[in-house]
Formats: C-alpha cells, sequence, structure tokens
C-alpha cells in the first residue's frame, strides 16, 4: 500500500483551506479506517498579495506566486499539486509548466461529477473573475457541459459577498436569501444543477438552501485528491 502526499497551495482565504484539510483527512480516514489520516505538505500563502494581483489585474505576478509555492512543495516531497481555490486557476497551466509533477485542475473535477450524475446544463457561481472569464468556464464547456452564469449586476453581488463576507467568515442570511434567489432564477431558465465555484460559498450554500443539485467545488475537488493519492502507485 503506498498513499501519495498532497501538495496543497492554500490560503485563499484560509477560510476554505481548513475545509479542505477537515475533508481529506476525513475521507481518508473513512477509507481506510483505524487512525489513517493524509500526508499532506500546506503552503499556504498571505491572501493580500493574492488579492491585490487579482483586483490589479495582475496574473503574471499571482501566477509566480503560486508557481514558486508549487516548486517549494515539489522539492518537499509532494507527489502531485492541489491549488486550493478556484479563482487562481486561471494561473493554473503556468504553475504546471513550472514544476514536473501533476496539477489536479479543480474544474476538471467538477465536469466529471456532474457528468456522473447524468447531467449537462449547469449555474456557475464563483467571483466574477471565474464567472465572466474564460479559463474555467473552457473547462466545463470541454467536457460537454452547458453553463449559465448569472445576470451583471447579481455577479457583482456574489463577488462582494465572497470577498467582504465569506472570505472574512461572515454568514449572513440575507446574502444567503439573495443567493437562493439566483438560484432559484437561473432553475427556471432550464439549469440542472449548480456549481458553487468559489471555494468559500460552500459556507453559505448546502444542499439543503438550493432547489436545484449541489456541486461544492471544495468538497469535489479535496475528493478527488483523496482519489489520487490512494490510487494505486505506478510509475
Amino acid at each position: 500500500f503506498f498513499m501519495k502526499t498532497i501538495g496543497i497551495i492554500g490560503g485563499m482565504s484560509f477560510e476554505s483551506t481548513v475545509s479542505y484539510y477537515q475533508i481529506i483527512n476525513r475521507e481518508v480516514n473513512q477509507r481506510l479506517g483505524g487512525f489513517h489520516s493524509a500526508k499532506i505538505l500546506l503552503y499556504s500563502v498571505d491572501f493580500f498579495e493574492i488579492e491585490e494581483c487579482q483586483a490589479s489585474g495582475n496574473w503574471e505576478k499571482a501566477g509566480l506566486l503560486l508557481a514558486e509555492a508549487a516548486v517549494k512543495l515539489e522539492s518537499a516531497g509532494a507527489d502531485f499539486i492541489v491549488i486550493a481555490t478556484n479563482t487562481m486557476h486561471k494561473v493554473a497551466p503556468f504553475v504546471q509548466s513550472q514544476i514536473h509533477i501533476p496539477l489536479l485542475h479543480i474544474a476538471e473535477a467538477i465536469a466529471s461529477a456532474i457528468k456522473n450524475q447524468g447531467l449537462q446544463k449547469t449555474v456557475l457561481l464563483g467571483t466574477k473573475y471565474t464567472m465572466t472569464q474564460n479559463f474555467y468556464i473552457d473547462k466545463l464547456l470541454q467536457q460537454g457541459l452547458e453553463v449559465l452564469i448569472p445576470n451583471e449586476q447579481d455577479i457583482e453581488l456574489i463577488n462582494r459577498v465572497i470577498f467582504q463576507e465569506l472570505c472574512s467568515g461572515i454568514i449572513d442570511d440575507q446574502s444567503r436569501k439573495e443567493f437562493q434567489r439566483i438560484i432559484e432564477s437561473l432553475r427556471q431558465e432550464g439549469a440542472e444543477s449548480v456549481i458553487l465555484g468559489c471555494t468559500e460559498i460552500g459556507l453559505l450554500i448546502q444542499q439543503d438552501n438550493s432547489t436545484l443539485p449541489v456541486f461544492d467545488s471544495t468538497e469535489i475537488h479535496a475528493k478527488a485528491a483523496v482519489e489520487f493519492a490512494l490510487e494505486k502507485w505506478s510509475d
């Protein structure tokens, strides 16, 4: 038996990294029993620096910061890398180009989870970067999914809630109602599922808050990491 070491680039925000750590360890323990837990190397960045890069559109610098983290995780002994956030997958291709170990892409993990349920038309909720730029949606389209996003006003609202509330651990009931309204309106447009495409949204919306099947990116990505870590080791 061989368990791979998971390299996590976290801290974007630390609230969601906590969820990754818990889900991965619980899942490993459930599968292997006893006192088993996951082998994890965690590199937690200073989110202030990353958020500044996002806000100013300096994705090159953001890519360099994350690539540096990935290189350090690789040299410390990680067998593969997980970026514990959706938005920063914008720089995933660059990060992957700087290392010699696999990077597990969050959108690919989600697409296969949705397709496994036989669903096709999905709502994407996330930061405005994730909802409006191609780096994420293209991955979903490549897997044969149809993607709906909220209107401009609702995109701004969701983005504000993520950065001003959820990243600071603030869970507001009024914000939850707004998210529910948005999900319901897109359900009426024919959506069959909703992707919580920001690792913080799961703090606010769970399955029982939604009229659509919920695909929580944090949970799906973390479980995909466990799947990969526990695969029979092969050269």
